[in-house]
């Protein structure tokens, strides 16, 4: 119970529910409720400044009653802290008919906020604290805090459905960046098996192409070579593990940089102006394009695509925007992305998506090359 609140009260908050739970509502909604804000802080400074004992203070009330609603779609948890730092503070400079009305109106969306879209340990820590600043600012009107669990109550059954959607959601999430990163496994086992032939080769070859190797380099060059045979083995043995049930080994060599522009549509642009890359760099470079084309083909159908890739700077770009297009036909896994930045994450790259002013979409990539 302590580490609850020790969470609620101190603990970092990087979760974003609100906006993801909103969707596409989340601009007017919040626009809403920061008009909401604005009125009940013009109310409360203006009630302030009425009092016979006002002065320059009416800004601390004006700033503790919009700051909360400014924080809400960042962290409703950080939205509650801030109020409930100010809650007793605006108690003892706004009193008279209604200040307590206004605090309650002006708190309960942000304790609403955090209970619907929170665990049920910080719920009860809210609700817990809520209560007593309640009954700190007002002691005489007590029995108003017994509202509090009573709303927690009704609000957190609501949120129930969305808690759990957003658990499932995040499994899903999981799942996708497992599975992709198994698949990528599977891809790269080709790429450092064509490495580690290349050195059993060059091991076994070495006494033929430079003559006059000693007996202790010669021994030497075979056991690599044989440490290498035996890396290969365990290598294939793994991908045996990764591979699911049912599926066949993949014969044919993977894709790279120089097959890239067989993706590209009949009426889309391509510009590859790159050369030797690491194997490992090009196959995830021509997954990104490949995975990009087929979001705009399936999402955005009829759009024009450009595909891009380019070096800078030691570091591979890659970019893949597309047009507007007719209605999304569906399908697909909707794991897409998650596949793309797994892949980019495994060479420390990052990806970038979002739409276009357009109404169109595109993907950057950006992959660190090294040495190659």
């Amino acid at each position: 119970m302590f580490r609850t609140l020790y969470r609620t009260v101190l603990g970092p908050d990087r979760t974003r529910v609100l906006p993801r739970a909103l969707g596409r509502l989340r601009l007017p909604v919040l626009a809403a409720l920061i008009v909401y804000s604005f009125v009940w802080a013009v109310v409360a400074s203006a009630g302030y400044v009425r009092q016979a004992d006002s002065d320059g203070w009416w800004v601390v009330v004006f700033a503790l009653t919009l700051g909360p609603y400014v924080l809400l779609f960042w962290s409703p948890l950080y939205a509650w802290r801030l109020m409930a730092a100010g809650f007793y503070l605006v108690s003892l400079l706004v009193v008279g008919d209604g200040a307590a009305a206004f605090q309650y109106w002006t708190a309960a969306p942000l304790f609403v906020a955090v209970v619907a879209f929170y665990s049920r340990g910080i719920v009860i820590a809210v609700t817990l604290i809520t209560m007593a600043l309640v009954i700190a600012s007002e002691p005489q009107a007590a029995d108003m805090a017994l509202f509090v669990p009573i709303i927690a109550a009704v609000v957190y059954l609501f949120g129930a459905r969305g808690r759990a959607e957003r658990e499932l959601e995040e499994e899903r999430d999981a799942k996708a960046a497992l599975e992709e990163r198994a698949r990528i496994a599977r891809e790269m086992h080709d790429v450092v098996a064509h490495h580690m032939s290349m050195v059993v080769v060059r091991c076994e070859t070495a006494p033929y192409r430079l003559p006059g190797l000693s007996e202790e380099a010669e021994k030497e060059l075979q056991e690599i070579g044989e440490a290498a045979r035996t890396a290969i083995t365990d290598m294939q043995r793994l991908l045996g593990v990764l591979r699911t049930n049912g599926e066949a080994p993949q014969r044919e060599p993977q894709p790279g940089i120089s097959r890239i522009p067989e993706l590209v549509r009949p009426g889309d642009e391509a510009e590859v102006g790159v050369g030797d890359v690491p194997e490992a760099v090009g196959l995830t470079a021509y997954r990104i394009v490949q995975e990009a084309l087929t979001n705009a083909t399936r999402h955005a159908p009829g759009s024009k695509a450009s595909v891009h890739v380019h070096e800078n700077d030691g570091v591979l770009e890659v970019v893949v925007v597309n047009t507007a297009g007719g209605p999304s036909r569906g399908g697909g896994s909707g794991q897409g992305l998650v596949g793309m930045r797994e892949r980019v994450a495994v060479h420390g790259g990052t990806l970038t998506v979002k739409s276009t002013e357009d109404g169109g979409f595109l993907v950057r990539a950006r992959i660190p090359l090294g040495d190659k």
